[in-house]
């Protein structure tokens, strides 16, 4: 590792950053001018709560302007160098992180997927809102069965989960990331709860978890529109089949 990457990967370094990102958040989020959709949303969703709030990747960084002050949340963060970057960023935003990431196959217990698994079933069971991304690493919007094993286990809903604003810096990553500027229109949008038996059989569950990735689509298209801008990280439909039935 070259001494720019130590720097950088220094605890006092990241502490500063965390700190950085965390007040020019909060900045962003006081000088939006945000609606609220659907507007009872909290009315229906807080006696339910402790939920899991579902997002996309790339969409992390301002998903905590939905979080209520009275709610406690804890966030799923990956063991990665930016991981650690972002749990201190969230520790200055109230959030608590949970160490770990989703993976597929062998890379599952290396990457902690078991640890972390275990402590969102036990945030939940404490009465903590988990906050989680429902899209494994480099597969974009592709909702994963992690977040749909975790409703099942816990017994607690997925609520699906939109923040953006109109004025914003949109990455070319593979997650099409978006963080947002000051001074501009902001949209929170809520989808419906998805509730995951315990009884569930694979069929269900493979149900259920595509019923989770069509309301995240559908609540970040919403969201953009509120905005007056398109989803960038939007799907593109392979065929005008599928073009003409997305629309339906």
């Amino acid at each position: 590792m070259g001494l720019f990457k130590r720097v950088i990967r220094s605890r006092a370094v990241q502490e500063t950053l965390g700190l950085i990102v965390a007040g020019y958040l909060k900045f962003v989020h006081r000088t939006n001018r945000f609606v609220f959709e659907p507007a009872d949303a909290y009315d229906r969703i807080g006696p339910q709560m402790p939920v899991i709030a579902a997002m996309w990747h790339g969409q992390h960084f301002m998903i905590h302007f939905a979080k209520r002050p009275q709610d406690r949340a804890a966030s799923l963060v990956s063991r990665s160098a930016d991981g650690e970057f972002n749990a201190i960023a969230l520790r200055h935003l109230g959030i608590r992180a949970i160490r770990g990431s989703g993976a597929r196959g062998r890379d599952i217990r290396k990457k902690g997927g078991v640890q972390a698994m275990r402590g969102m079933l036990k945030a939940l069971h404490d009465g903590e809102m988990v906050v989680m991304t429902a899209d494994i690493p480099k597969i974009s919007r592709v909702c994963g069965v992690g977040i749909v094993t975790l409703a099942q286990m816990s017994g607690r809903p997925i609520v699906p989960v939109a923040v953006v604003t109109s004025r914003r810096i949109d990455f070319k990553s593979w997650d099409r990331a978006s963080i947002g500027l000051p001074f501009g229109r902001g949209a929170i949008v809520l989808g419906e709860p998805v509730h995951v038996p315990r009884e569930a059989d694979a069929a269900a569950l493979e149900d259920l978890r595509l019923a989770v990735e069509r309301e995240l689509d559908r609540i970040h298209e919403r969201a953009y529109a509120l905005v007056g801008s398109k989803d960038p990280g939007a799907k593109k439909p392979s065929s005008p089949a599928l073009a003409g039935g997305s629309q339906a």
